[in-house]
């Protein structure tokens, strides 16, 4: 019999992950975007990354429609950026700095990376779709990653 989700949850935290946003965009062209930690790579010939979004999540749809998305990895000077992004509703890129990339989804000005992709598979995996996109564009700057561990945001050192 399969552990229940809370138990889950408390073992998956003593796994630390770095902190993403993942951004799309509507059919209609309004932004979306998520928090998320469940981010990976897969391929480095094809360039592949993987997400994993719920399908309650408000831009759930956004995926399907656009075809794109582009992962922002936070700084560890960006936690109040998660938060604004982890909560479900409201205009989250209101106040936030970004510009719109080639494949049109928005890229957060201050990121230590981000890669555009374009979508080009996806998996059910329970209450969430695993979307895998080729990398079409990427860029990195110096700076530390703001890590989520058991339950709380950390940094290199803490």
């Amino acid at each position: 019999m399969p552990i229940d989700k809370n138990e889950l949850r408390r073992v998956m935290g003593h796994f630390a992950t770095g902190v993403t946003i993942i951004t799309t965009h509507a059919g209609s062209g309004a932004l979306h975007g998520l928090t998320a930690n469940a981010f990976s790579s897969v391929s480095l010939m094809p360039p592949l990354v993987l997400v994993c979004v719920d399908k309650k999540c408000e831009s759930y749809p956004c995926f399907e429609e656009s075809k794109v998305f582009t992962v922002n990895i936070l700084g560890d000077d960006q936690e109040s950026l998660s938060r604004k992004f982890a909560v479900s509703g409201g205009e989250k890129f209101q106040g936030v700095a970004y510009r719109v990339g080639a494949n049109g989804a928005p890229i957060l000005d201050g990121v230590l990376a981000y890669l555009e992709c374009k979508l080009t598979d996806t998996c059910e995996g329970g209450d969430h779709t695993i979307y895998i996109g080729e990398v079409e564009e990427a860029e990195t700057r110096e700076g530390k990653p703001l890590l989520f561990f058991r339950g709380g945001y950390r940094s290199i050192g803490d």
